[in-house]
């Protein structure tokens, strides 16, 4: 009923209200992945990375061979304080190797290899990305996000010609 709630105040944009709500969630079961990741999508709203990076962390090692753990704990990286985009690299990398959904993954890594500067690897993922979309049919719509996305638009141009 707790997580119900959170859920709610989450799709009113109110990240406050839902922590309050996860708060009355037993300890015991706090670190169910369900919860977990309700609980990273109220960090995302707060602006908490750090905290979403630990989230994220746990949410990989309850569930390694699901992306939302991965991706997410990366995406926290990248804001958290330190060394956050390389950090954000070299946390998702990984998850290319262990997953079979790589979509996500692929799409973040082109994204960080194109900010880190690092050009061909970005192409890399890039192609990677867009041979799996071309799997499941869903070329076109990767391909308007990638030319939405500002961290790939120093491949903008090679993405348009696909």
């Amino acid at each position: 009923m707790f997580l119900e709630a959170a859920e709610g105040w989450l799709g009113l944009g109110d990240w406050k209200s839902a922590e309050e709500e996860l708060e009355k969630i037993m300890p015991e079961f706090r670190a169910d992945p369900v919860v977990l990741k309700v609980r990273w999508e109220i960090c995302a709203l707060g602006n908490k990375w750090d905290a979403g990076v630990e989230i994220g962390r746990m949410l990989v090692e309850a569930e390694p061979g699901e992306s939302f753990g991965w991706v997410n704990r990366s995406y926290a990286l990248r804001r958290a304080s330190g060394d956050g985009l390389r950090a954000a690299y070299e946390a998702l990398k990984p998850a290319a190797d262990q997953l079979k959904d790589l979509e996500q993954v692929t799409f973040n890594l082109a994204c960080y290899a194109c900010q880190l500067g690092r050009l061909d690897e970005a192409r890399q993922w890039w192609t990677k990305c867009l041979s799996g979309a071309a799997r499941d049919g869903t070329k076109n719509r990767i391909k308007q996000a990638a030319l939405a996305e500002p961290d790939l638009q120093p491949l903008w141009q090679e993405i348009r010609n696909v």
